[in-house]
């Protein structure tokens, strides 16, 4: 690893990503290099099916690139078990939906401190640092409603606290805003950016939403399964 690799909190090298249907195999990412500084917010755009959620499931240990590497926190993926994945991913990752994925039979309060049970916390730390984050994104009120009882906007809120709740070292976001109306997007997506500043917490954003990109550090674009620097959309 160079200097820059080695100080970044995320990054791969020559990451490839080919998939195969019977006979016919499809190269979706070709040589994505990438290094994400501490603090950084970098928005990664792209046409429909260009690679852009194949690459932030690589960049988070939930898939296997066909070549290259990938290390988080300074340490290379290839070279741990599942296991070890696993608990990194838990430790040093959070990650946000297009889709909220919390459980619906599960408080607000609940499902931001599942991460932290999870990772072998105490239930009083988990619960009081759940909610804490609830506060922070604006969910006081509603610590113990189910998903099913939050609006679009609350969901996505609770499932960006539970990113946090972790103190991860990166949160890599799918389409975060998504399945959210204007404002209610430009409210999460600076919700999100104000917590990235306020925890000095990386964030890397797939979006389709060029707006949105161009309020990041940095803009990168997939063209072809190519990173290119810049909005080229």
């Amino acid at each position: 690893m160079n200097d820059t690799e080695k100080a970044a909190v995320l990054c791969c090298r020559d990451l490839a990503r080919s998939f195969t249907d019977g006979y016919l195999s499809v190269e979706v990412l070709r040589e994505v290099s990438l290094s994400i500084a501490p603090g950084e917010c970098v928005a990664i755009v792209g046409a429909s099916g260009s690679g852009k959620s194949t690459l932030l499931h690589l960049l988070g240990g939930l898939d296997r690139p066909t070549h290259g590497q990938v290390w988080v926190a300074g340490q290379n993926l290839a070279q741990l078990s599942d296991t070890a994945c696993g608990q990194l991913r838990n430790h040093a990752l959070g990650f946000v939906y297009q889709l909220h994925h919390l459980l619906p039979e599960f408080t607000a309060l609940e499902n931001v401190a599942l991460p932290l049970l999870i990772a072998g916390a105490k239930t009083t730390h988990a619960q009081e640092k759940a909610t804490t984050l609830l506060q922070r994104v604006g969910l006081e009120a509603r610590l113990h409603h189910k998903p099913g009882e939050l609006s679009g906007g609350e969901r996505q809120r609770a499932a960006v606290a539970r990113a946090l709740v972790t103190d991860p070292r990166c949160v890599l976001a799918d389409e975060p805003t998504g399945n959210l109306d204007r404002k209610n997007a430009e409210q999460v997506f600076n919700l999100m950016l104000k917590l990235n500043s306020d925890f000095n917490t990386a964030l890397v954003v797939v979006t389709h939403d060029p707006h949105l990109a161009v309020q990041m550090d940095r803009a990168l674009t997939l063209v072809d399964g190519r990173l290119m620097s810049g909005l080229l959309l």
